[in-house]
């Protein structure tokens, strides 16, 4: 497990044995565990974000493709 991104809206922990990503969208309390090439492609473009240090407009645009995904209630231990 490896934290690959936290900032105050999302995040995002990598599970590199399962070729995996778990997103939390933390505005809305909500999360997926995302795997195989969708989670490939997710790592790519948020790794393309963060290389180009956008603005909080530009990260929710990148986030409004992925939220119909996030359905699973996020539960803190």
């Amino acid at each position: 497990m490896h934290i690959m991104f936290n900032n105050p809206l999302v995040y995002v922990v990598e599970y590199a044995g399962m070729e995996a990503v778990e997103v939390i969208d933390k505005r809305v309390g909500r999360g997926a565990l995302i795997r195989d090439d969708a989670a490939r492609r997710f790592r790519e473009e948020l790794k393309d974000l963060v290389d180009h240090e956008v603005g909080p407009e530009e990260f929710d645009a990148f986030m409004v493709p992925w939220e119909a995904l996030l359905t699973q209630p996020a539960i803190y231990h």
